[in-house]
């Protein structure tokens, strides 16, 4: 059994240092849930930045809604007989436009308050459609005579309107139409103005438009053409392309990105004729994160292309993956003391341990502390230096040399270094973690290869 006198056995001082350790795994949680309730007041402040730019907005449109007038049967019962009713009823056929050109300039733009920032854009929307009857109309059940094409609509969709900018410019077949808020009588958010669309079953309706609006961090579109174009320029430099279509080629430099989309109502898996009950058209989808369709007021899934305006550095999942390698830290450096105190015969106590241990935790509060004023590597670099600087200086004293502290400093600066590269390689940070504590056993095991850590093992007899 192990020896717990004066003279510690070296099993005695390995249990120690995991004792320390697993105490220290307090603190590091605290700085785990200290990251988060940062990162959640990160998000307020940045809600509250934008809360009068406009939101993430998400354009659809534009569609054509025309009235129609048709008989709808009811059944009722009366005296105990079913009685069927017939009775004249107004509902709204919504033709999509054949094809579609949309072009869109966003400029972004970085609004700060305090430590926090958030991004903002002005966009620039400009494009035409066209709109004609399929020539398989009869297959909606609804014939040119039952509509009424002067009241018809054109509904422009967009999910925040606080955003828009003033005087939206439409103009259908060189005619200027005045535009009107909110999604016509469908409800619904965006803009609309009302049309003569008495030509259209005998040629097509050609509409120009034009119309600006302000956002932030996100920008989708809703396409609904039977071929939709949409091409995005922007000067942001670190965009991500989401939502359930991609961009064809999209060429990303320094200088911004170029983005083209192509997407064809096949595609889409819907035609370009819908009817319904007057007033029950759906509203603009909402953006959504990466990967999470949006949806519209029926429930159904709306198809999106989706364009992020990703932050290059997300300094609080830095700091949250950091975190997770505190143990890495901390073994290394306890295992560094442990062979200095096993093999080299200099006595370290638990409060030395508990100690550098702690020192170790605190260079994850100053690299949050800082990295919220100065950004993440330059506070890397700031807390690193203050930590190793720290623990070489007062393991020089526990450890009685300048030379076996500077083994702890070179130890300290090599994990701050591969901790960095393993943040910045996350697609190879497993492999290299993995590799390194291989070898680090590896190299454990081969230095304590002649421990006695219970004390008692009987020296081998010779003969």
């Amino acid at each position: 059994m192990l020896r717990f006198d004066g003279e510690r056995t070296p099993g005695f001082k390995l249990l120690m240092a995991i004792g320390v350790a697993f105490l220290l795994t307090i603190p590091l949680v605290s700085i785990y849930l200290l990251n988060y309730d940062r990162q959640s007041q990160m998000r307020e402040a940045t809600a509250s930045i934008t809360g009068g730019w406009g939101g993430a907005q998400a354009i659809s449109g534009p569609l054509l809604v025309i009235p129609y007038r048709t008989t709808a049967s009811e059944t009722v019962v009366e005296n105990g007989q079913s009685v069927t009713r017939s009775r004249d009823v107004m509902r709204e056929l919504t033709l999509a436009p054949e094809a579609v050109e949309l072009a869109t300039d966003l400029a972004p733009r970085v609004r700060k308050r305090s430590i926090y920032e958030a991004v903002v854009y002005d966009a620039r929307v400009s494009g035409k459609a066209r709109f004609a009857f399929p020539p398989d109309l009869a297959r909606s059940g609804v014939e040119p005579a039952q509509m009424d094409l002067s009241r018809a609509e054109l509904r422009f969709g967009l999910s925040d309107p606080r955003g828009l900018g003033a005087n939206p410019r439409v103009n259908a077949a060189g005619t200027a139409l005045r535009m009107q808020p909110g999604g016509g009588s469908g409800g619904g958010r965006g803009f609309f103005a009302w049309i003569d669309a008495s030509a259209l079953p005998s040629q097509p309706l050609s509409v120009d438009f034009a119309y600006n609006f302000r956002g932030n961090a996100s920008l989708s579109l809703a396409p609904q053409a039977g071929d939709t174009k949409w091409t995005v320029h922007s000067t942001w430099r670190s965009p991500s392309f989401t939502g359930d279509f991609l961009p064809e080629h999209p060429p990303v430099s320094d200088k911004g990105f170029d983005a083209t989309y192509r997407i064809g109502n096949l595609a889409l898996g819907r035609s370009l004729v819908s009817t319904g009950d007057a007033g029950a058209a759906p509203t603009p989808p909402q953006p959504s994160p990466a990967g999470v369709r949006s949806r519209d007021i029926d429930g159904a899934s709306a198809q999106t292309a989706q364009i992020d305006l990703i932050q290059p550095v997300d300094l609080y999942s830095q700091v949250n993956r950091a975190v997770k390698y505190g143990f890495l830290f901390i073994g290394f450096t306890f295992l560094a003391l442990l062979m200095f105190d096993v093999i080299g015969g200099v006595r370290v106590s638990a409060v030395e341990y508990l100690l550098m241990g702690v020192a170790l935790v605190l260079f994850f509060v100053l690299l949050l502390a800082f990295a919220e004023v100065i950004g993440f590597t330059p506070a890397y670099i700031v807390a690193a230096g203050a930590i190793a600087g720290l623990n070489t200086a007062y393991s020089a004293a526990v450890l009685g040399s300048w030379r076996r502290a500077g083994f702890i400093g070179g130890l300290l600066a090599g994990l701050y270094a591969v901790l960095y590269i393993l943040l910045s390689l996350e697609a190879y940070s497993l492999l290299i973690g993995s590799l390194l504590l291989f070898a680090a056993l590896a190299g454990v095991m081969y230095a304590t290869r002649r421990i006695d850590w219970g004390g008692h093992r009987e020296a081998p007899a010779e003969g």
